[in-house]
């Protein structure tokens, strides 16, 4: 599985989990209370500011991983400009990219085991109703582990495609996404397995 932890090193790193996974939740909240644009622009600011800071090669990386927006964001581009209503367009949007930019700056600079720590806190009174704390944040973590990981065989097969056929792709990708997304599944359950399950 691929980690999505960036191995650059900024001073975020640093700060504990449970701090940043707070401001995260605090900064969407904000980004969901403010309605016009120029603020949601000033605010946008602070997830590129904090990836600015990490240096040019921390920041590229940044960029590749907004790169499944550009698809949603150019049919919200287009519809809004057909309704004409492009200051909630713009709004949409930035609201849109500033909450991924600020997820994935949480993602880049912690580790897996440390989201899971806190996940795993979170979750311990909910043991008293049967629901095991642990399976929880395995489950988690491996949606997180397996987002890239899909991403990347949706890209793999879209390229084999368009290789093989003058035709876009589409949805024609979409069983052999599916049934690539279920093989992987099965060897991540026999690895579990031979582990000895979950505990």
């Amino acid at each position: 599985m691929l980690t999505l932890t960036s191995p650059v090193e900024t001073a975020l790193h640093r700060v504990p989990a449970g701090v940043k996974l707070a401001a995260l939740c605090g900064f969407t909240v904000l980004l969901f209370w403010l309605r016009h644009p120029a603020g949601l622009a000033l605010a946008a600011l602070l997830p590129a500011g904090l990836i600015g800071l990490g240096g040019p090669t921390f920041s590229r990386h940044a960029l590749r991983m907004l790169r499944p927006l550009w698809p949603f964001l150019g049919v919200l581009g287009l519809w809004h400009w057909w309704t004409e209503d492009l200051a909630q367009g713009l709004a949409i949007a930035l609201r849109l990219v500033s909450a991924v930019a600020a997820a994935n700056l949480v993602t880049m600079t912690t580790r897996l085991s440390d989201m899971l720590a806190v996940v795993e806190a979170l979750l311990r009174p909910l043991a008293r109703v049967g629901l095991p704390p642990r399976r929880a944040a395995l489950v988690f973590a491996l949606v997180i582990r397996f987002i890239p990981v899909l991403a990347d065989r949706l890209a793999q097969i879209t390229q084999a495609f368009t290789a093989r056929a003058r035709r876009r792709p589409g949805w024609r990708v979409m069983i052999p996404a599916t049934l690539a997304a279920l093989d992987d599944a099965d060897h991540v359950a026999q690895a579990l397995r031979a582990r000895g399950g979950v505990v």
